[in-house]
């Protein structure tokens, strides 16, 4: 089965804009998502963006190994299944460009835990969220392409599949024990967001992705000193 690492990215967000350029220790937040990914066992690796985006996603995507593919702005659903067809994909690793800690030991679970299953469409339930992907069947994006009409199953590229059980396997287990922190958020989509993840890379970050068993353990301990303060 081949593989493809998709990543959606794009620069256009209303409540932090070029958030996927910021910068952290060592690279940008959409770099931080590929270094992770490059971990990842793949037949290919690709920034999923439109048109808007490409001109400064170009040369990050080319610096670290990756395809740049163009597409619809706003059907994201569309520009997934394009993707998918040019490379020739039959699965999907659908991650996101303001998620600098995404886990590629967990990617690489859910995949194994995805193909064991013979599901459409899996992830974890209860890791931090930032730190997971999605793994789609690519067959099962083109059904749900062909017949999301909803505006918000075109925006989001695997909605469709959750609405629909009665034809879409999901499978959605529970995290391991020791990354289980379902409140726990370390994506980038506020300034405030950005600030508590930059506090992460320097506290954390030693020149390679930092593990998602480490960041639980960072989590931990923040959360016990502010309940020791109150």
């Amino acid at each position: 089965m081949s593989v493809g690492i998709l990543i959606q990215v794009r620069l256009g967000s209303t409540r932090l804009p070029g958030k996927a350029l910021l910068p952290l220790p060592g690279g940008t937040v959409t770099q931080h998502v590929m270094r992770a990914m490059a971990g990842v066992t793949a037949d290919v690796r690709a920034i999923v963006t439109e048109a808007g985006s490409a001109e400064a996603l170009s040369p990050l995507a080319r610096e670290e190994g990756f395809q740049l593919f163009v597409g619809p702005e706003d059907d994201v659903l569309a520009r997934y299944c394009m993707a998918a067809r040019e490379y020739g994909v039959d699965e999907v690793i659908r991650a996101t460009g303001d998620n600098p800690l995404t886990s590629a030991r967990l990617a690489g679970d859910i995949l194994r835990l995805h193909r064991e299953s013979r599901s459409d469409l899996s992830h974890f339930l209860g890791i931090p969220l930032g730190t997971g992907v999605e793994v789609a069947r690519a067959e099962s994006l083109y059904a749900a392409e062909k017949d999301a009409v909803d505006p918000a199953e075109r925006e989001h590229v695997t909605m469709f599949l959750y609405r629909h059980p009665e034809r879409f396997r999901v499978l959605q287990p529970q995290a391991p024990p020791g990354v289980n922190l379902p409140d726990a958020r370390v994506t980038v989509d506020t300034q405030a967001d950005y600030e508590r993840v930059r506090r992460i890379f320097q506290e954390l970050y030693r020149g390679v992705p930092i593990e998602t068993a480490q960041l639980a353990q960072w989590l931990r301990a923040v959360e016990a000193g502010q309940e020791k303060k109150t």
